[in-house]
């Protein structure tokens, strides 16, 4: 062999010998390309010669022309429509003894627009839809290249995002067949938020995946362990407006199932804070009446007071009026009626009543205003009778001794019933060494008032 048919480098201290079979690999091409053309019946030759070529290429380090040879074979056996030919060239080449990388990588990049949708650079749209197919052929001919193409790019790094679009790819065809399960177990089996090949957008659209066939599935732990896979600065990233929302509407469906308001009344704010929707006045009117409206469900803490008075401040809240005095019924330290007022324009919003949760929420309502109350008059009265303070939330005694026994228990108010005398005691007894400390207390702030006015009275007459 002539000497520019060989090169070397240096490499672990020996020298690694490679061929150039650019000359040889163009008729063997060519010449392959003819005989399928001549007949579609000569694939099997042609693939043959190809393979022979392969080894060559292989064997001698031939990167460039292995690539070609490795392209060609799909494509004529994808051209002459033998799909059994294609899984089983596609399988062969992948999987020979010390093929390169760059040959593997070519043979997936090559099959991958024959089961996943691309752009018009051939690139593939988003992180992996599957084409569209009529016939339940042609849907399992795609079904079976995708699953080839998963198990050669297992393990791979450099075929890492390849894999994950495969996996959404191989999901979305397991949703239209009616299996949700199979489809999140799928989806489940790649871990794509340790992958460094996808970008930000493409590895929370997969993790938005993951949530949406979980909760469909009713897998409502995992979800909400997928949920944390997201970075929520993330989500506040310009241009990533419809993952934020898509992701809080998901991260809502799991609240709603685990009934807490007040991560219900979170999602919305979030959704509403999102920039394209202050933009328009339908989505954010509607992400601000489901705020207000979770926040009035929500029990009472010292976040949810803080959350109501930073929505008070929102100027936005003149334009929606049963929500705005919702908001002032919560803050006013004065006994709200039941029904409030507006409380049947309340009720009707969607997020109300898109569950069957619409009872649950209705009662929790009329419990969180009996228990705004009992606060409110908890820091008028030390003590009053039950039957009154019943007469005046309009409760039976029943009612009010659950509601003061419900928030003894969760710390939200001091209460103590008496029910021989009927009294309700909302300030502790307090023992004779208490009272004796808190006098003492008082003088000596007393002595210090009558010594600092005598000093000043004393400094006046001195001036004089």
């Amino acid at each position: 062999m002539s000497a520019e048919g060989r090169s070397g480098r240096a490499a672990g201290g020996q020298l690694e010998e490679r061929l150039d079979l650019s000359h040889e690999t163009n008729e063997k091409i060519d010449q392959a390309k003819a005989m399928v053309q001549a007949s579609p019946s000569n694939l099997s030759e042609a693939l043959a010669l190809l393979a022979a070529l392969e080894k060559r290429c292989r064997v001698g380090n031939d990167n460039p022309s292995l690539v070609r040879v490795c392209e060609t074979s799909l494509v004529l056996c994808h051209e002459s429509g033998d799909h059994e030919a294609l899984v089983s060239t596609l399988k062969s080449l992948a999987t020979r003894r010390s093929q390169k990388s760059q040959a593997v990588s070519k043979l997936v990049h090559t099959a991958l627009p024959w089961v996943l949708q691309t752009d018009e650079s051939g690139s593939v749209v988003g992180i992996g839809a599957p084409i569209e197919v009529s016939t339940d052929d042609e849907r399992q001919k795609r079904e079976k290249l995708m699953v080839a193409l998963r198990d050669i790019t297992d393990g791979k790094l450099f075929l890492e995002a390849e894999r994950a679009r495969l996996t959404r790819g191989l999901a979305a065809i397991k949703e239209d067949e009616g299996d949700l399960a199979g489809a999140a177990d799928c989806l489940q089996e790649v871990h794509v938020e340790t992958y460094g090949s996808l970008s930000k957008r493409e590895k929370v659209e997969f993790i938005l995946e993951q949530m949406r066939l979980t909760l469909a599935k009713k897998d409502y732990i995992r979800s909400h362990i997928v949920s944390n896979k997201i970075n929520r600065k993330v989500l506040s990233e310009e241009g990533m407006d419809q993952e934020k929302i898509k992701f809080f509407k998901l991260l809502s469906e799991y609240h709603r199932h685990e009934k807490d308001a007040f991560q219900l009344a979170q999602d919305y704010h979030q959704i509403y804070l999102t920039p394209c929707v202050q933009k328009d006045e339908a989505q954010w009117k509607e992400a601000l009446q489901s705020t207000v409206l979770f926040l009035a469900l929500s029990p009472f803490s010292m976040e949810q007071q803080d959350m109501l008075n930073r929505i008070n401040l929102d100027s936005n809240l003149e334009k929606i009026e049963p929500f705005r005095s919702t908001i002032s019924i919560l803050l006013k330290k004065e006994v709200a009626p039941y029904p409030i007022p507006y409380q049947s324009e309340i009720e009707s919003i969607s997020s109300f009543q898109e569950s069957e949760l619409a009872m649950h929420w209705k009662s929790t309502l009329h419990i969180r205003i009996n228990q705004h109350n009992i606060r409110v008059v908890s820091k008028y009265y030390r003590r009053i009778h039950g039957a009154r303070l019943a007469e005046l939330l309009g409760l039976t005694l029943a009612e009010l001794e659950m509601t003061i026994s419900d928030m003894v228990s969760d710390g939200s108010v001091y209460a103590k019933i008496d029910r021989p005398n009927d009294i309700v005691r909302f300030a502790a007894s307090k023992s004779p060494e208490a009272i004796l400390t808190e006098w003492a207390g008082d003088i000596s702030q007393l002595l210090d008032l009558v010594e600092k006015t005598t000093h000043l009275i004393h400094k006046e007459m001195t001036a004089q």
